[in-house]
């Protein structure tokens, strides 16, 4: 009797084991649910045609759709994401005006309002225009991440389908939440706010100077290595910038110009603006922001007539510290002039009080951590 019980109990454990083995496989050949990431096209090189395998420099941007692009990655990227796919224009990034990327800020945010993450892809001469000025004006914290390439989709070796699948695993990943928007190219991922395009026809021509970059992309390894300051107000109403673009009407988008100085720089760049109704001017200085005598005397006239200006350096590297008593010239840190006309321009369709313009660029324009341990 006591032989029979104990092979009952032993039956009924290895079938309670058995039970429980099949009901873990059924698990594991459950579906995986994947992130949900939408893909908007706005041309560029990736996009690009050349009449031969080898035209690395001669082709035509923004001629492919960005539905074909990402066709190009099937079976691979189907395992990483949910792709979909939005054509918001297929051109040059030279050829998109403010208020086109005014649109493009509703787009990315309509898409993310039933995304997990948004690729943007664009040509690459003014791309990190693109991205401060998303990075300034997405509502959501959501990862905004933009690629292109230096060569177009269609030559030996382009660097197209790397980036734009790098770039979706990146989104995918959901790493750079509340970053605001990033640049993914040639495996490296750079902050809007300090990237900068360094070379003309390399490939490796984004970088960050010395704030270095964020991370990279390793094959399927995603690794982040610093952050953006604005992390800091993750998850709170803060994280999100003055500057709604859908409470600025197209109409009120100001004109703003970029003025260079250089050694004897008339002041009549600065005048002309002027008198073309410039609300805000630009200066790329020399050294830390130094002007002429000119165009200094020309700047100073020009802020009677109510125009703000921005001072940056031309060098590249280094910051213009705001000085408050520098009246309507507002020192924009270490912001590119090209950045530094896209805070600038947002801040005056705001408001025209310089010492609140003052206070963003002294803030979101500086982008410090202010915490410490």
């Amino acid at each position: 009797m006591r032989g029979i019980l104990r092979r009952t109990a032993l039956l009924t454990a290895v079938v309670a084991l058995t039970a429980g083995t099949a009901t873990a496989a059924e698990r594991d050949k459950s579906p995986v649910k994947r992130p949900k990431v939408a893909v908007i096209g706005t041309g560029g090189t990736i996009a690009g045609v050349s009449e031969s395998r080898v035209d690395f420099q001669d082709y035509q941007s923004g001629k492919i759709p960005v539905s074909e692009l990402v066709g190009d990655l099937e079976p691979e990227v189907n395992g990483i994401a949910d792709v979909s796919t939005v054509q918001f224009g297929n051109r040059g990034s030279g050829s998109y005006s403010i208020a086109d990327f005014r649109e493009l800020t509703l787009a990315v945010d309509n898409a993310l309002r039933t995304n997990d993450a948004a690729v943007v892809t664009t040509g690459t001469d003014t791309m990190e225009e693109f991205a401060y000025w998303l990075d300034l004006t997405v509502r959501s914290d959501k990862p905004v991440v933009l690629t292109g390439a230096m060569r177009p989709w269609t030559v030996l070796g382009t660097d197209g389908p790397a980036n734009l699948y790098n770039a979706i695993q990146l989104a995918a990943s959901r790493k750079t939440t509340c970053f605001g928007s990033v640049i993914m190219l040639n495996d490296e991922i750079q902050a809007a706010r300090e990237v900068r395009k360094t070379d003309a026809l390399r490939m490796d021509t984004f970088n960050s100077g010395a704030s270095g970059s964020l991370g990279v992309v390793d094959q399927d390894r995603v690794r982040i290595n610093r952050a953006p300051a604005r992390v800091e107000k993750c998850g709170r109403s803060s994280w999100r910038t003055p500057f709604d673009v859908g409470r600025i009407a197209e109409k009120d988008l100001p004109k703003v110009e970029i003025a260079y100085s250089y050694q004897g720089a008339g002041g009549e760049a600065v005048k002309a603006f002027a008198d073309a109704g410039a609300d805000g001017v630009v200066t790329a200085g020399t050294g830390a922001g130094g002007v002429s005598s000119s165009m200094s005397a020309a700047r100073t006239d020009a802020t009677k007539q109510g125009v703000v200006f921005a001072s940056t350096t031309r060098t590249g590297n280094g910051a213009v510290y705001d000085k408050e008593s520098g009246g309507a010239v507002v020192g924009a840190a270490d912001l590119s002039p090209q950045k530094a006309r896209i805070l600038l321009l947002l801040s005056l369709a705001k408001t025209d009080d310089v010492p609140t313009i003052r206070s963003w660029f002294t803030t979101l324009g500086t982008a410090e951590f202010t915490k410490r341990g």
